[in-house]
Order: C-alpha cells, then sequence, then structure tokens
C-alpha cells in the first residue's frame, strides 16, 4: 500500500475577508491563496484596498469578517474572534516611511527585533553582522538614521525585518520615497532578498511596472475587490475586465466602444471587427494593444483619422498617443515619429483585436 504525504498548506490563505470602517468597506470579500516562497504583489490605484489588506495581514488592523491563515494557522478571523499579536505571525513589515528609530545606531535598530525574539547577545551580534554584510551596509554600522541617505535608510529598514528570519516578508510601498534610478536598483536588490530568504512576500504598490517586475503572483485591487489574481505574463495576455487590460501593461491597451451594425463591429463609421465575435451583445469594447495599430494608412486595412498627442521613443520605435475625440489611442511608429501637437495622424488596425468585452467592462470568451 502506498501513501502519500499531506500537501503542504500554503503560506498565505485569505477567505472572504472584509474590512470596514464605519460605513465604508475598504476590503470586500477577498479570497486568494499564496504559495510558499511566492511574491505576491498587490497592485492598483490609490484607495483600492491594498494597504489596508497589508496591515491586516501584518496585524496592524482586525478583519470585519472573513480570515486569514498562515501556513494553515488561523491568525486573524472576523467571527472567530482570532487575533494573533503581531509580534506572535513570523511576519515581517518594511514601512513606506521606513520607521526607524532615530537615538539608535543602524546596529541597533537591526538588534531590537532580535531583542525582542530574546535571542542571546552572541547570537544577535552574528545575525547582525550577517544582514550588514548581506545589504552591504556593514560601514554604516555605527552610523544614526539621521547620518545616512534614504537609500541606504530603506536597506537598514530591510535588513531589520529580515534579521529576526521571519518566513513572511510584507512591504508597503517601500520603494515610493526613492528617486527613479534608486528605486530600480533597489526593485532587483528586493528581489535579490526575496529568493536568498526563500521567505514569501507580500509588497504592495501603484506601480504596476514594479508590479509585472518583481511579482510571481499579482492581486489587482479596484474598489476593495480583487479584479483578477494570477501570474503577471496571465493578466497581460488574459485580462477578465476593462480594469486590468487598462490598468496593466506599458502602454495601456486600447478600448474601443463599439456598435453592431450588420455583420460588423463599428467605430463611428469605421468597420474594425466581424460581428460574430460580440456573441448576442449589440455594444462591446474592442482590445487594441499599441502593437496592433500602426501610425500611418495601409491599404486594406480599417483607419481612424486622429489628432497628435504625443510621442515616446522606445527601443527603435516611437510609442504615439493620438485623441479621437475623447479617446485617447496609443499605437506603434516605426523608427522615430514626431508631429505637432493637433497634427492629423492616421491610425491603422493592422491586426484583429485581442479580446472583446462588454459594455459594462466583462471578457467575452471566444
Amino acid at each position: 500500500m502506498t501513501t502519500h504525504a499531506a500537501a503542504a498548506p500554503d503560506a498565505i490563505q485569505i477567505r472572504q475577508l472584509v474590512k470596514r470602517f464605519g460605513d465604508f468597506t475598504a476590503v470586500r470579500n477577498v479570497d486568494i491563496s499564496v504559495p510558499a516562497g511566492s511574491f505576491l504583489v498587490l497592485v492598483g490605484p490609490s484607495g483600492c484596498g491594498k494597504s489596508t489588506l497589508l496591515r491586516m495581514l501584518a496585524g496592524l488592523e482586525a478583519p470585519t469578517s472573513g480570515s486569514i491563515a498562515f501556513g494553515g494557522r488561523t491568525i486573524s478571523s472576523g467571527e472567530g474572534g482570532v487575533i494573533a499579536d503581531a509580534g506572535a505571525r513570523d511576519a515581517g513589515l518594511v514601512f513606506q516611511s521606513y520607521a526607524l528609530w532615530p537615538h539608535m545606531t543602524v546596529a541597533g535598530n537591526i538588534a531590537w527585533p532580535l531583542k525582542v525574539a530574546r535571542w542571546p547577545k552572541e547570537k544577535r551580534e552574528q545575525r547582525i553582522d550577517e544582514v550588514l554584510a548581506f545589504l552591504g551596509i556593514g560601514a554604516l554600522r555605527e552610523r544614526y538614521p539621521a547620518e545616512i541617505s534614504g537609500g541606504q535608510q530603506q536597506r537598514v529598514a530591510i535588513a531589520r525585518t529580515i534579521a529576526p528570519k521571519p518566513s513572511i516578508l510584507l512591504f508597503d510601498e517601500p520603494l515610493s520615497n526613492l528617486d527613479a534610478k534608486l528605486r530600480i536598483e533597489m526593485r532587483s536588490e528586493l528581489m535579490r532578498i526575496h529568493r536568498a530568504t526563500g521567505a514569501t512576500s507580500v509588497y504592495v504598490t501603484h506601480d504596476q511596472v514594479e508590479a509585472m517586475t518583481m511579482a510571481t503572483h499579482v492581486a489587482v485591487l479596484n474598489n476593495g475587490r480583487v479584479e483578477q489574481f494570477g501570474s503577471p505574463i496571465d493578466l497581460l495576455r488574459h485580462p477578465r475586465t476593462t480594469f486590468v487590460a487598462s490598468f496593466l501593461g506599458t502602454p495601456p491597451a486600447n478600448l474601443l466602444p463599439v456598435k453592431r451594425n450588420a455583420d460588423m463591429l463599428t467605430f463611428g463609421d469605421v468597420p474594425l471587427a466581424p460581428a460574430g465575435i460580440a456573441g448576442a451583445q449589440t455594444e462591446v469594447q474592442l482590445l487594441y494593444r499599441a502593437q496592433d495599430i500602426a501610425v500611418g494608412a495601409l491599404n486594406g486595412k480599417p483607419k481612424l483619422v486622429a489628432k497628435f498627442a504625443e510621442a515616446a521613443p522606445i527601443a527603435g520605435q516611437t510609442m504615439v498617443t493620438a485623441m479621437v475625440g475623447d479617446l485617447r489611442i496609443t499605437a506603434m511608429a516605426d523608427g522615430y515619429f514626431t508631429a505637432s501637437p493637433g497634427e492629423t495622424v492616421d491610425l491603422t488596425f493592422i491586426r484583429t483585436p485581442d479580446a472583446v468585452f462588454t459594455a459594462a467592462g466583462e471578457r467575452i470568451d471566444q
């Protein structure tokens, strides 16, 4: 008789999680599972509930209803009244503001959580040396936070968080206070730390480039709900709603409202696609990637006449944004393209639409 060991529980299990502040619901029925070792990014616009969700994971907020489990152990339950102390969750939190103790040296800041966890002094000093070396900040050991740069302070905050070797790392927009160049450097550093520690990471950001670059899993939040959860590639290739399609991707996808006109779907008087792809719907939205639209007229291809707005050179091509009425459309031009604002340009649809959505924003599967 062959026996099989039970599968290990997911590192994080969130079930029907709700958080209300008075009459306002900040988090609505979030239900996701995160495998051990994953790098989950919570992404969405300001006010979508991502930081509130992270604070519930950290134990800084209690859920109104629903539950959170780490490694199969329930650490928060709105109905069950289970609220594990933040220090008993085997999780570390890196704040947006760094939150370093100004009266403590770098070494003192890193030592603090180890003292709270009652590490012996000898092991404490050894661990401080390890994380200082790991983050390349050994020379800062005896300095105070006011004596080091923002980027160095962020490294100290990360060192303090990973020092007790938590199994879950939580990051609340940790790079938002850094300049663009340092953000890119620290993004790579955080990915290295994630791989080296083996911890399961949850990272909050409104920057979808960070989300797509760092994540193994992405949860796109909107108005407190998870619009879609999956791998970055899955979300880019198969967005389930127009919100996800327009929020993710660089540049974001184009969404054109069209109407059924006999056997074609038309934008104004321009036929774009066969009506059959809309099912029974009479009005839908067609998704076109920027690379699906060329700048300039091509024989036999549908085109729109638009007004040039702006251009951005990218890897030997030019990302061109133009306006058709109030609708912004992004297309790609070969080489370097320039025009004057308001100048007329032709936008030609060189491929079929990548996806079809209802007028309400839900995907119609082909």
